[in-house]
């Protein structure tokens, strides 16, 4: 995907195009641009929120589970709970 065809993807998602928003989810999970999952995920992607926890439990990253926890995320803190339990 180009450099202008991401900014169009963008403008899209920012626009509230859902299969817009899923498609980035999807190209941020295989970058591994946890940054973008947490953006959508802030701006209420349920899957974003989903993806953002999974990537960021697959490379350690606590501190965003530990947001997403201390923000009610369910999922998150169970997560959390468990990688801290091993």
């Amino acid at each position: 995907m180009t450099d202008l065809e991401m900014s169009a993807l963008r403008a899209q998602a920012e626009g509230g195009d859902s299969d817009a928003i899923d498609q980035l989810v999807e190209i941020a999970a295989e970058l591994g641009d946890l940054a973008t999952l947490e953006r959508l995920a802030n701006q209420g992607s349920s899957t974003a929120a989903d993806q953002l926890i999974e990537s960021a439990a697959e490379v350690g990253d606590f501190a965003i589970l530990e947001r997403l926890a201390g923000q009610g995320n369910r999922t998150a803190a169970e997560v959390l709970e468990e990688l801290t339990a091993e």
